[in-house]
């Protein structure tokens, strides 16, 4: 009988048996199974077999986490199940057939704007920066720029970023389309430059041209108006899957010996053309009539109350992933009122979680263990990323995420209430004021006061009812460990990266904050080089994806090293694999590289999770984090 033959007739039984499933493949970790009928799943029988250290659904895939070994696992299952395996591309799109059309969609745009993210950030910044330089009256009524020749200057110079960053948008999103789709990028960045070309009109001032005043292409039949889009949303949107499949189209019927000639051109033209007389309207007009709808609902008598539904729900649609349709709207509305009214919320609904994970700290202020993860925590989410706290604190003790969703959405309510306008996307944490416009600092502040106090005062209410002495002290939890860089002696693993230590618990995936795998630390690295922690063996690799291996050190002690949070999405592109299974290395020695870069623009987290997967005959193990660690030198994890 094979290693794991019976567990695999256990297993194929309770997902539903093989006419249930529609697609599986594997990770480092996880089974990644989509199910035909997922109710079908006997997910307590499941988690109940031994080799199973826990089952999640996400985005359509049903994942049972079986640990180190799962290719053999995966191996065996697939063999008795007389059912073959597919690239993860494919459980990926199979998954789809899982989702409703608003996860899809939800889930199209998230990858879309992911790579826009940091300049929509950036940009955001600088215009709050602008605002501070040119438009508040410091000085008897005279802005900073009015006084000084070099704030003047600064001023001005700033717009040109200002300027590529939010009028410019729809040359970054239809590159991402054509990212995403697989087609050709330059042609997207073409396409998106036709949309904002000097030699059109500019967007933002169609409203104040008068019709016969609006340049034209004469084509004798016909004319077409020379408008740009900038700042437009979904015409740009719209234009960029024209030329997507416009291009698959000429790729699928055209002769491999002239489709360098003829798809560039069959695909690039009409769809620039279609872009401006037919797509391009319609998206501007659809884009606008959403933007209207948002900005109506607000400003309307009833405004306080979608404020509110939205202060509260914003968080849990956080930790969905169907918050980046809110990118979308947000650029809208800038576009077609020069502000946006449902930015400042977000901001707000960060600062509530926060406070709410600030609370903790202070109920925690015992526990060292617990103060790990909740300071980091906090200050990650005072500046706007949120994950950290929603995953690592407020979901996994329920209370504090309720506490924050209260605060947000009263603190959303006054800032709708009292008419808060931001000038721009910008930092969805405390430093959000800067993109605020300057005439609603007040406002703004004074919902920023009641989205920290009030989940602040909530939680600690509530936690010292809900929390136990164990939960505030520690004191039941291993010894305190200094959180300072030591050096390696024998019984210790060194940093595989360098760059900040984090506690486990502050890792954005469920199966490693929970520690489901196993005790670790995590890394958010600052050189793109992965190196063996100590003398070892390769016990396993990704081949394919490259993105992660796992050693077996000589007192049996097994470790697993996991570059970035769903990289194996990636197939192994950014990635190189130096070692292969039975390899002996010694500490130091190079296992991964990786692109960062390109981890960031598909979307994921670099983060780099080392974790204790089997602690073999070792003894007192204690992980080391909060510190700036070195490759090679700094101990991270020791043992006895």
């Amino acid at each position: 009988m094979s290693k794991y033959q019976q567990d695999s007739i256990q297993l194929l039984e309770r997902i539903g048996g093989k006419e249930n499933i529609a697609a599986v493949s594997h990770c480092m970790t996880r089974m990644r199974f989509v199910l035909n009928d997922p109710s079908k799943a006997d997910i307590a029988g499941i988690e109940s077999m031994t080799v199973v250290k826990g089952t999640f659904t996400q985005a359509g895939q049903f994942q049972v986490i079986i640990g180190n070994d799962v290719s053999t696992f995966y191996k065996e299952f697939t063999a008795y199940a007389g059912i073959e395996g597919v690239s993860k591309d494919a459980v990926k799109a199979a998954a789809k057939s899982n989702q409703n059309p608003l996860q899809k969609i939800m889930g199209a745009l998230g990858e879309i704007f992911a790579p826009l993210i940091p300049a929509l950030i950036c940009g955001g910044l600088i215009l709050g920066f602008r605002n501070i330089i040119g438009e508040i009256g410091f000085f008897d009524g005279q802005s900073l720029a009015d006084t000084s020749p070099f704030w003047s200057g600064m001023y001005s110079f700033l717009w040109l970023i200002g300027e590529a960053v939010f009028h410019m948008l729809p040359v970054g999103i239809v590159w991402s389309i054509t990212k995403k789709m697989g087609t050709t990028q330059i042609l997207g960045i073409i396409l998106g430059l036709t949309l904002v070309s000097g030699q059109l009109l500019n967007g933002f001032a169609v409203a104040g041209t008068a019709a016969e005043d609006i340049p034209v292409w004469d084509f004798g039949f016909a004319q077409v108006q020379m408008i740009g889009y900038q700042g437009q949303v979904i015409a740009a949107m719209m234009a960029g899957f024209v030329l997507v499949y416009l291009e698959k189209f000429f790729k699928k019927h055209c002769p491999e010996v002239v489709s360098m000639i003829v798809v560039p051109f069959c695909s690039l033209v009409p769809a620039v053309l279609i872009a401006h007389t037919i797509v391009g309207p319609i998206g501007w007009k659809i884009g606008n009539a959403i933007a209207s709808v948002v900005y109506s609902g607000l400003m309307s008598n009833f405004g306080w109350l979608f404020a509110g539904v939205f202060g509260l729900l914003y968080a849990p649609v956080v930790m969905t992933g169907l918050h980046h349709m809110t990118n979308a709207i947000d650029t809208q509305l800038i576009s077609l009122y020069g502000g946006t009214i449902l930015w400042p919320m977000i901001a707000l609904s960060n600062i509530a979680q926060g406070s709410s994970v600030l609370a903790m700290s202070i109920l925690q202020k015992k526990n060292e263990r617990a103060q790990q993860v909740n300071v980091p925590a906090c200050i990650s989410c005072y500046l706007g990323v949120t994950e950290p706290a929603l995953f690592g604190v407020n979901m996994k003790h329920g209370f504090p995420l309720v506490c924050g969703m209260i605060g947000s959405a009263l603190a959303a309510m006054i800032a709708v209430g009292t008419g808060v306008q931001a000038i721009s996307i910008g930092v969805g944490g405390l430093p959000g004021i800067l993109s605020i416009y300057p005439q609603f600092y007040v406002n703004f502040l004074i919902a920023m006061a009641v989205a920290i106090v009030i989940p602040l005062v909530l939680t600690i209410i509530v936690g010292k009812r809900k929390l136990s002495v164990e939960d505030c002290s520690g004191s039941t939890a291993a010894a305190p460990v200094e959180q300072t860089e030591t050096v390696p002696t024998d019984g210790t693993l060194t940093a595989i990266l360098s760059g900040k230590v984090i506690p486990m618990e502050q890792v954005p995936d469920q199966v490693f904050s929970q520690k489901v795998m196993g005790d670790g630390v995590a890394i958010e690295p600052t050189n793109n080089t992965v190196y063996a922690p100590a003398d070892a063996e390769i016990s396993v690799v990704m081949d394919d994806s490259k993105h992660a291996c796992g050693l077996t050190l000589a007192n049996g002690m097994e470790v697993l090293i996991h570059v970035g949070i769903d990289t194996v999405d990636m197939n192994g592109d950014g990635f190189q694999l130096f070692v292969k299974v039975g390899d002996h290395v010694r500490r130091g020695d190079k296992l991964i590289t990786f692109d960062p870069e390109k981890i960031r623009a598909a979307g994921h987290p670099t983060v780099t999770v080392f974790a204790v997967t089997d602690e073999g005959d070792a003894k007192n193990i204690q992980f080391h984090s909060g510190m700036d660690a070195n490759y090679g030198e700094t101990t991270v994890i020791s043992y006895e």
